[in-house]
C-alpha cells in the first residue's frame, strides 16, 4: 500500500507502453529518519509528462510511466526536502513546456536545467532563465543521443552567454577522462551528474576516479553525489557507490550536491526506495558541516537559490 501523499504512478492513455528499464516509481518510500536543514535541496529531479498534455518527444529513445509535478511535489513534501532542480529529460527532447509548467507553480523553491537544442533561441532561453532555470545539460551517454560535438557545445555557450548557467554533464566512466580539456574550456560553473557515472571495478584509483578528482582540483567543479543505486555493484543499501560518495564528500565538501533521479528512468530492475535514499545520505555526509552543505549551501551557490536560513 502506498503511503499517504505519495501518489501511484499515473498512465495516461495517450501514452505509449513503458520502455524496458522505466519502471513504476517505489509505490511506498520509507518515512526518513534523517533530519533535514532547512532548506535542504534535491538537486536532481524530473518531471515527465502527463503525455496527454505534455506529449513525449517523437524521436525519444525511451518512453517512461508519466510521473507528473504532482507526484513530485508529493514525494518532496514526504521526504522533508524543500528545494528543487528539475532536469529536463531528453524524453521531453527540447520542448520545456513541460519544465516552464512545473517552475512556474514552485513558487520560487524550484530551479531547472535546460536542455538546449538547434532551434532553442535567446527568446526561449530569456523565458526559461525568468521561469528559473539556471544550467543546461550536456548528454554524452550513447543510449541518450550522439555526444554533442565541439561546435554543438559552442553554439549553446554562445545562446546562454551572461546568464550564468552552470554546464550539467552527464557522461560515463572513461568519459570524463576523455572531456577533461572541453570542462577546462567552459566559461562558468561545471557540474557532473550521478558522479560520473564510474565503473566501481576499476577501484579507487581507476582512470575514471582520477579525473574527477582532478575536476573538483580545479575549483570549477561540482559533483552529483546522486545514483548510487545506478554506480553500486551490490544492490541496496548500495554500501560501495555510498562509500564512493562519501569520499568525494570528504575530499571536497564544498562542491557535492545530492539529488534522488526521481523516478529513475533507464534503470535495470525495479526503482528504488527514495526514502532509503535520502537516508544514506547520513552515511554520505556525516559531518553536519557537511551535510548542510551537501543540501543547502553548495546547491544555493551553483544553482542561485537564495541563501539558507
Amino acid at each position: 500500500m502506498t503511503e499517504p501523499g505519495i501518489a501511484e504512478p499515473a498512465v495516461h492513455k495517450a501514452q505509449l507502453a513503458a520502455s524496458p528499464g522505466c519502471p513504476p516509481a517505489h509505490p511506498a518510500p520509507r518515512t526518513p529518519s534523517l533530519a533535514l536543514p532547512p532548506d535542504s535541496c534535491d538537486a536532481h529531479c524530473h518531471v515527465l509528462g502527463p503525455a496527454d498534455v505534455f506529449p513525449y518527444a517523437a524521436d525519444r529513445t525511451f518512453t517512461p510511466l508519466d510521473a507528473p509535478k504532482e507526484q513530485l511535489r508529493a514525494l518532496h513534501t514526504h521526504l522533508g526536502l524543500t528545494r528543487a532542480v528539475i532536469v529536463q529529460s531528453s524524453c521531453h527532447g527540447h520542448d520545456h513546456s513541460v519544465l516552464l509548467d512545473a517552475l512556474r507553480t514552485g513558487d520560487g523553491r524550484l530551479r531547472g536545467s535546460a536542455l538546449i537544442g538547434e532551434t532553442t533561441t535567446r527568446d526561449d532561453i530569456e523565458e526559461l532563465h525568468s521561469a528559473g532555470v539556471r544550467a543546461f545539460r550536456l548528454n554524452f551517454l550513447p543510449h541518450l543521443r550522439t555526444p554533442p560535438t565541439r561546435a554543438e557545445v559552442d553554439s549553446v555557450l554562445e545562446r546562454v552567454d551572461g546568464l550564468g548557467w552552470a554546464a550539467q554533464l552527464h557522461v560515463q566512466g572513461e568519459q570524463i577522462a576523455l572531456i577533461e580539456d572541453l570542462v577546462h574550456g567552459l566559461p562558468g560553473k561545471v557540474v557532473v551528474d550521478h558522479i560520473g557515472r564510474v565503473d566501481l571495478a576499476a577501484g579507487p584509483d581507476g582512470e575514471a576516479l582520477r579525473s574527477l578528482r582532478a575536476l573538483l582540483d580545479s575549483g570549477q567543479v561540482w559533483v552529483k553525489v546522486s545514483g548510487v543505486d545506478r554506480v553500486s555493484r551490490q544492490g541496496p543499501p548500495y554500501a560501495d557507490a555510498v562509500a564512493l560518495a562519501a569520499s568525494l564528500v570528504a575530499y571536497a565538501p564544498e562542491r557535492v550536491v545530492w539529488g534522488t533521479d526521481y523516478p529513475h528512468v533507464n534503470i535495470t530492475g525495479d526503482a528504488p526506495d527514495d526514502g532509503l535514499l535520502l537516508d544514506l545520505v547520513e552515511r554520505i555526509a556525516p559531518d553536519p558541516a557537511w551535510l548542510r552543505q551537501l543540501m543547502v549551501d553548495n546547491p544555493a551557490e551553483l544553482f542561485d537559490f537564495p541563501a539558507g536560513s
